[in-house]
């Protein structure tokens, strides 16, 4: 692939959807798709939300853009917002997996049944499936790239110690729905080649809206060889890149944006 290394990010004439886009990573990353060229769906559960965050991104990138009102943990949700975007701009060629959710909860043993389900409907059932029916499309269509935004936790970073109640215990669902979500990730990018790429981005400590309901030290930034908590713009590059023709020979990645946390794994 010749193309100068500009031309290798450029999303122009593509549509790309990110779910959770309202707010948060799924904010930044929209918007950083639409700066490189991309039309954007915004998918999250909330439509005025998702409504006030495509206008921004229209007036600001000049590029056009959908709300889609989607609860990503609902298969029929999901099958839904991919008809949705085929008839707005009839083509899908980026999907962000981005949606997730980290309940908090006493300890894992009163860990709930119901918030145990909430929280891998989000984190990994909800993305398999739009991924399957967004790979489907992309596949009839010419190709795709599919980025799944996982976790440095999924890596079993000091998992469960804490007698069940500790900051690693009170992750541990979510971790290990994002361990499932990396499965996912390097199975599709087998299931689905040559056409559709599939890799997943390991994040590691961002300051989003989620952040202020973190408990107290939750995160210890001397334990971050670069001694920060990340803002939500050190996500794009990393997306764009995996979204573009500049990662056209990469399928199957876990690529960790951690400040350096899972160095040692």
């Amino acid at each position: 692939m010749d193309l100068e290394p500009r031309e290798l990010f450029d999303l122009a004439g593509k549509v790309a959807v990110v779910t959770g886009g309202s707010r948060g990573l799924g904010r930044s990353i929209a918007d950083g798709l639409a700066q490189a060229g991309a039309d954007v769906v915004i998918a999250s559960r909330k439509l005025d939300n998702c409504e006030r965050a495509v206008a921004e991104i229209e007036a600001s990138t000049g590029r056009r853009g959908l709300a889609v009102a989607c609860h990503v943990g609902k298969w029929e949700d999901c099958d839904r917002l991919v008809d949705q975007v085929v008839a707005c701009f009839g083509r899908v060629d980026v999907l962000v997996n981005n949606a997730g959710m980290s309940p908090l909860y006493p300890s894992l043993l009163e860990l709930s049944e119901e918030l145990f389900d909430k929280t891998v409907d989000v984190n990994f059932k909800g993305p398999f499936r739009l991924a399957c029916v967004a790979a489907e499309r992309m596949m009839a269509d010419g190709g795709g790239s599919i980025v799944n935004i996982s976790s440095i936790g999924s890596l079993g970073r000091g998992g469960g110690r804490g007698g069940g109640g500790g900051r690693a215990a009170i992750a541990l669902p979510y971790a290990c729905a994002k361990a499932a979500l990396n499965v996912m990730t390097t199975g599709m990018a087998q299931a689905y080649a040559p056409t559709v790429r599939v890799n997943a981005v390991l994040a590691g400590s961002f300051w989003t809206d989620a952040a202020k309901h973190w408990p107290p030290g939750m995160v210890d930034e001397d334990n971050i060889p670069l001694r920060r908590v990340a803002h939500p713009r050190e996500m794009v590059g990393t997306v764009t890149y995996l979204a573009s023709n500049a990662s056209s020979y990469t399928t199957g990645a876990l690529l960790r944006v951690d400040g350096g946390v899972a160095g040692g794994v």
